[in-house]
């Protein structure tokens, strides 16, 4: 008799949640690195800047095409490939001796990371009714703001006494027992042999939908795309993370240069980025339990997903108070205020995803609105880079105060749509 595993789904959620905190470890490196590479190895902002974009051509790419690997491969050999492949690709960067080298490995990295957040909404969609998806898509999204605040910690200590190449071998290790783990615990929800009788039942309503979505006529893969592409809720949420997302990388690739470049840090000092992570962790926990809250007591999920993005709109434009901040600590706090807003924002603007999109899609049609996110990334290291050299990281502050109005704008609409499956 196989071993039934109580609260199957959160243990579940806290897989993703460990994989999500793995890929944010080994892309935050870098940037937290960025200085002391860029002394290391000579190489200008421009140079960094291509490094980065680099990772985000790739990670275009792979979710674009990730959601339909997806959908054919199922969730829990598509996750368990991609992580196998990006934990390489990030080991390898520490053997690197030149810019083309870093470049080439982190492509790979990019075509690796961007399965982790189209398979994750899919196991959501699976396993988690409405009312519970907000809280869902928070812990898995929070594994990512996480591994973003223990990686200042970990790089402060590991480079410091060993050199930087000695901080890309520490996840490896880690990967190897999530994918063990993950293998065994991870199947689809119609026929788990560890799940307890009381989840079945919970579940069963769920697994209804799910079985009634899969259950439609099949379509050719170009139909499928066509039906995708042809969505226009699909366009509004993509325009929507080109526009947002960028400040989210800007803290991840940016800030911890601009505290070394401009307010004087040190590679120690730079360890204090783990407060503005751990905020973030709390607007993913927090901003998902608000709205799974609205949900309970009846408002339309959608619905409840943006009035919560609506408070994260009225605290994002303190961004552009950053360069004005007196102290370096002062900075940090307002710092932290929009990083909770924007992760706030970029998880309830995902569980809006599985809440409209019919999950026989979801993969797909997440891929292509994910592809909103590396793309505002591209270009927003592209100008970062330009006002970096050219004029003041100001400026760069400035821009990132008005997206989140603007997004919001264009899909406001999108709060009365429901999931027609």
């Amino acid at each position: 008799m196989a071993l039934k595993v109580p609260y199957l789904r959160w243990i579940l959620a806290c897989a993703l949640f460990m994989a999500a905190l793995l890929n944010y470890v080994d892309r935050n490196v870098l940037g937290l690195l960025a200085t002391t590479i860029q002394k290391d190895l000579n190489i200008s902002n421009q140079e960094y800047a291509s490094i980065i974009n680099y990772f985000l051509i790739a990670y275009t790419l792979a979710n674009l095409l990730s959601g339909r690997v997806v959908d054919k491969l199922g969730v829990r050999w598509s996750l368990a490939l991609f992580v196998a492949w990006w934990t390489m690709a990030n080991a390898l960067t520490g053997m690197a001796r030149s810019l083309g080298q870093i470049c080439g490995l982190r492509f790979m990295l990019g075509l690796g990371e961007a399965v982790c957040y189209t398979d994750s909404p899919k196991a959501v969609s699976e396993w988690f009714p409405a009312s519970e998806r907000g809280m869902a898509v928070g812990i898995y999204s929070a594994g990512g703001a996480v591994g973003a605040t223990i990686a200042p910690v970990m790089v402060a200590l590991i480079a410091d006494r060993f050199g930087w190449r000695w901080v890309f071998a520490v996840t490896p290790v880690v990967a190897l027992l999530w994918l063990f783990l993950w293998l065994w615990l991870y199947k689809s929800p119609t026929a788990h042999p560890h799940m307890t009788d009381k989840e079945k039942h919970f579940l069963a309503a769920n697994l209804a939908s799910t079985k009634a979505s899969n259950a439609a006529p099949k379509e050719t893969e170009l139909a499928l795309w066509q039906r995708v592409l042809r969505e226009p809720l699909v366009w509004q949420l993509m325009l929507a993370r080109l526009i947002t997302d960028p400040a989210w990388y800007f803290f991840q690739f940016w800030f911890p240069k601009y505290l070394r470049d401009v307010r004087g840090l040190d590679q120690k000092g730079v360890a204090i980025m783990w407060m503005i992570f751990a905020a973030a962790t709390i607007g993913f926990t927090v901003g998902g339990f608000l709205s799974g809250r609205l949900v309970k007591r009846g408002v339309i999920p959608a619905a409840a997903r943006l009035w919560i993005m609506l408070i994260s709109t009225c605290l994002a434009p303190l961004m552009g108070f950053v360069p004005a901040a007196p102290t370096v600590m002062t900075a940090i706090v307002m710092a932290m205020i929009v990083a909770y807003a924007s992760t706030a924002w970029l998880g309830n603007i995902t569980s809006l995803v599985v809440d409209i999109v019919p999950q026989r899609i979801l993969g797909t049609a997440f891929g292509v609105i994910a592809c909103g996110s590396a793309l505002g990334g591209f270009f927003m290291n592209k100008a970062v880079a330009w006002f970096i050299d050219h004029r003041s990281y100001n400026d760069c502050f400035y821009v990132m105060a008005v997206l989140y109005p603007v997004a919001l704008l264009l899909i406001w609409n999108l709060r009365k749509r429901a999931n027609t499956n």
